[in-house]
């Protein structure tokens, strides 16, 4: 990853677009240059997600494991300033689409997945993160790869990398990012989705998916004590 430059500036200034998952030419080439993204999903990938999206069982297993995961979620995003509902609409979307049997630590030890866990990261992201040397031993590597596989570990990679992404596109550190706030929140939101999944229409799907009622409910409502009543 390269030094932060006068261009990260541009693009954290420059959303005021009516629509924040719409970029320039000239942003998508200077994140193409500096993050390797890329275009959208095929169509037909993006119908397969949108019905992904109505199956019901498959939306309560999902909320499910973000509510088993909703403690470290919540500690980690208000440690690193991160909105955890970008955090947790990016799990949403994975955990939905992940693929069976890739979290398997065989899985993880045959190297036939590049990505892993709930939030679908790689190795390479705690190399991003300091927390790897970029010339590790296989073995260093390997181990990686299998702590990827712990759900909790998993997410605050993933809170780390927003975090992380943030700082180097210059948005700002004083305070978590919300997409009502404004046109400028929101392309930053955007921009952060974009970089996690590398594809153009992903963003759209996330910034969706941080306004959904059941979701948005789950991250911020408090699970209060319930006592029988007196006889």
């Amino acid at each position: 990853m390269g030094a932060p430059n006068s261009k990260p500036a541009k693009l954290a200034v420059n959303g005021l677009r009516p629509n924040p998952v719409d970029f320039t030419p000239e942003e998508l080439r200077e994140l193409q240059r500096r993050f390797g993204v890329h275009g959208p999903q095929p169509k037909l990938a993006q119908l397969l997600t949108h019905g992904m999206d109505q199956l019901t069982p498959l939306r309560a297993n999902t909320f499910s494991r973000i509510e088993e995961l909703k403690p470290v979620i919540v500690s980690e995003s208000r440690r690193l300033g991160v909105n955890p509902m970008l955090v947790a609409a990016v799990l949403f979307d994975e955990i939905q689409r992940a693929k069976p049997g890739e979290d398997l630590p065989m899985a993880a030890d045959s190297g036939l997945f590049k990505t892993h866990g709930p939030a679908q990261l790689g190795v390479d992201e705690f190399v991003h993160q300091g927390l790897l040397s970029p010339d590790a031993s296989p073995e260093e590597r390997a181990a990686a790869r299998r702590e990827l596989l712990i759900p909790e570990r998993n997410v605050q990679l993933l809170v780390g990398k927003f975090h992380r992404l943030s700082t180097l596109l210059g948005f700002p550190s004083n305070r978590i990012l919300e997409a009502s706030a404004g046109p400028r929140d929101a392309k930053a939101l955007a921009t952060l989705a974009y970089l996690h999944n590398g594809k153009l229409d992903y963003p759209a799907r996330i910034l969706s998916y941080m306004q959904d009622p059941a979701l948005h409910a789950l991250i911020y409502s408090e699970r209060r004590p319930q006592f029988s009543p007196l006889i």
